[in-house]
This record gives structure tokens, C-alpha cells and sequence, in this order.
């Protein structure tokens, strides 16, 4: 099979699978390009509330595929900029769900995710240094609001890769699985974050990413809604609440 990333909605939950297991899911120029439109389609179908990022089998993703990007570096690092914004620009709730190595444009796109879980075992580095390239300006950033800027300097100065443990701890990663788990505790919480108000989620979104001239809009939203008021009787009544707001709104 070519390399390529693979996709499929289930119980209201898109997986995109970085798949290229014979450079270890390196992504490729045309893997790059692809990205973003498919996140658009994923973000506008109804049916998707919440997207999980995964790689093909032990791997998730290391880095870029070199020699699919002989060309301009500019150009080549404008097309994983391109993608890192687009996932970090869906509308609903990411996770990458990390196995193996997280290298180079595979930590950009993670770090582009809204939460990261790993199975022990798992390996993260950001490599720019190692080959002489300038980290762009929005990663780099984006990496400082995750890990704090000690140690970002310490993966974009070193290019060294660092376990699950050190990612759990500096805040890389949000949970780290035993071998085996991974699977099943991102389809378990992933039925979590589907089950709750895409209202909250999206402000609450938006509001963490810094955004702060929606305060109005998300407050009219909230009246106009009606899910509070569901949310609350759901809670009075023990039962389910039946959240009707969703991003199309």
C-alpha cells in the first residue's frame, strides 16, 4: 500500500492513521498536503465528535519523509506547518494516541492535538537541530505552552529523544498506558468526550488555544442553546443529558 493516511468514523469518533510503516509512518509531501482537506472534511461531517490521531502499528510517526522533500526546505516546512495548524484548528476535541517513536513532524502534529496518551515504551523528540533547520516561529511556541520553555529548549537545543516517563512529567503527554492498553483506553475515554456538550468543548477550545475576543458569542450561544438547562434536568433526573449544539450552529 502506498503511504497514505487512512481514515474511518465509528460511535462518532474519525481515527486518521499516519500510514507509511516501511519509513517508520514518516510523512511524506503528498501526506502533508493531504491533511488539511481531510480535517476539513472530517470537521464539517455531523457525525464526528471528536477525532483520534494514531500511526500504523508500533510506530506513530517519525518525522518527515526526507526524501520526498528534496526540494525548497521553506516549501517542505510550509507544508507541515500547513498541516500542525489544521489539526490544531479542528473544531472538536483531538487525541494523538501515541506508540513508538513521536520524531521530528511527528511531534509537531501530536503537539498540534488537544491531548496526547502513550504506551510506555513510547519515544518523543524534536529534531530540527540535527539537521540544521530553524523550528517555525507557531511550533516552537505551541511546544512552550505544552512542556514550559526549559524544556523546550532542552528537545529543540539537543534534538535528543526522551521516554514516556520525562514526556509525562513535563507535560508533553497527558496519560502513558501500559503495553496492551493504549487501544482500549482511548476508545473508553474517547466515548467520554462524545457523550459531553460540543458547546463547552468548543469554547472551552478556543478560550485555552487564547482566544479572547469570543466571550460574547459563547455566552449567546450558551442562552441560545438550551444545553444547560438539559445538562442540569439530565443531573436532577439521573439520567443522560441530550446535548443538541453542535459546531455547525
Amino acid at each position: 500500500m502506498e503511504p497514505q493516511l487512512l481514515h474511518s468514523v465509528t460511535d462518532s469518533v474519525a481515527t486518521v492513521v499516519i500510514h507509511h510503516p516501511a519509513k517508520r509512518n514518516a510523512m511524506t509531501a503528498a501526506m502533508w498536503r493531504a491533511l488539511p482537506p481531510l480535517l476539513g472534511t472530517l470537521a464539517a461531517d455531523p457525525a464526528v465528535r471528536a477525532l483520534v490521531l494514531a500511526g500504523e502499528g508500533g510506530t506513530f510517526c517519525a518525522g518527515a519523509d526526507i526524501s520526498t522533500l528534496r526540494g525548497s526546505s521553506k516549501e517542505a516546512q510550509d507544508l507541515a506547518v500547513a498541516a500542525e495548524e489544521a489539526l490544531a484548528g479542528f473544531p472538536k476535541p483531538t487525541l494523538a494516541a501515541i506508540r513508538g517513536h513521536c520524531v521530528g513532524g511527528g511531534s509537531q502534529l501530536a503537539a498540534a492535538c488537544d491531548l496526547r496518551f502513550a504506551e510506555e515504551g513510547s519515544l518523543f523528540g524534536v529534531t530540527p537541530a540535527k539537521l540544521g533547520i530553524v523550528y517555525p516561529a507557531s511550533s516552537t511556541r505551541r511546544l512552550v505552552s505544552l512542556v514550559g520553555p526549559a524544556t523546550a529548549k532542552f528537545l529543540l537545543f539537543s534534538g535528543e529523544l526522551i521516554d514516556a516517563g520525562r514526556a509525562l512529567r513535563t507535560g508533553l503527554v497527558d496519560e502513558v498506558l501500559p503495553e496492551g492498553e493504549l487501544g482500549k483506553r482511548v476508545t473508553e475515554f474517547t466515548r467520554i468526550l462524545v457523550s459531553r456538550s460540543q458547546l463547552t468543548q468548543a469554547a472551552a477550545k478556543e478560550f485555552a488555544n487564547g482566544r479572547t475576543d469570543r466571550d460574547e458569542h459563547w455566552a449567546e450561544q450558551a442562552r441560545a442553546s438550551g444545553d444547560t438547562a438539559e445538562g442540569v434536568a439530565a443531573f436532577l433526573e439521573r439520567r443522560q443529558p441530550r446535548f443538541t449544539w453542535t459546531t455547525s450552529d
